[in-house]
């Protein structure tokens, strides 16, 4: 029997990123405890809240195969992670931080099915143009980045700032392709035969 497929997410990104791949699912919201430990390194930090997500879905949804993620910005030469802001002045204070240098995104992805949890993690890293006051103020009032990791959307009008991107470009807008469909085909959701012609 087929199993269900059940995103332990809210985002529509990661909702249109699953669409992509022809899957059938389920949306169940994790309720997650998101504070991560102090001095914690970014790609640990996307892989505990990943499983965190998957974890506290899975707990009633037995049989299923649930899937969870969690992306942050990781700025190197600050040696801090970026979550979403919390409001549009922290937003602001985000991208004057990346204006001009190089982050890394890191997106933790986890499936768990009967009971075997998987979890790995992809990074990208993404260079900003230097943003002018201006531009900021102008970019943050729009409201794009006010639920995205680093407060901007690469797939929208935040991609005006990118002069480079190195690495999976899905992983950026909260869900890399590949290691996605890895990651399930090692629990049995073949995505390529879920989308061969009947």
């Amino acid at each position: 029997m087929k199993k269900k497929l059940v995103l332990a997410s809210k985002s529509p990104r990661r909702r249109e990123l699953l669409v992509s791949l022809g899957l059938d699912f389920e949306v169940i919201t994790a309720d997650t405890y998101e504070a991560l430990p102090d001095g914690i390194a970014p790609d640990a930090a996307v892989m505990l809240l990943s499983e965190r997500k998957a974890s506290d879905v899975a707990k009633n949804e037995r049989g299923s195969v649930v899937i969870g993620s969690d992306t942050v910005v990781y700025l190197p030469s600050d040696s801090i992670i970026l979550g979403k802001p919390k409001d549009r002045a922290d937003a602001e204070r985000m991208l004057r931080l990346m204006s001009g240098k190089t982050h890394s995104v890191y997106t933790g992805v986890t499936v768990i099915s009967d009971g075997k949890i998987t979890t790995a993690c992809e990074r990208t890293d993404v260079t900003f143009a230097p943003l002018t006051d201006e531009e900021l103020a102008d970019y943050v009032s729009t409201g794009e980045g006010d639920d995205k990791a680093g407060a901007y959307g690469i797939q929208g009008l935040g991609g005006v700032f990118i002069t480079k991107i190195s690495g999976d470009y899905f992983n950026v807008t909260g869900m890399p392709k590949a290691l996605t469909y890895r990651l399930l085909y090692e629990a049995g959701i073949d995505v390529l035969k879920e989308n061969k012609q009947k």
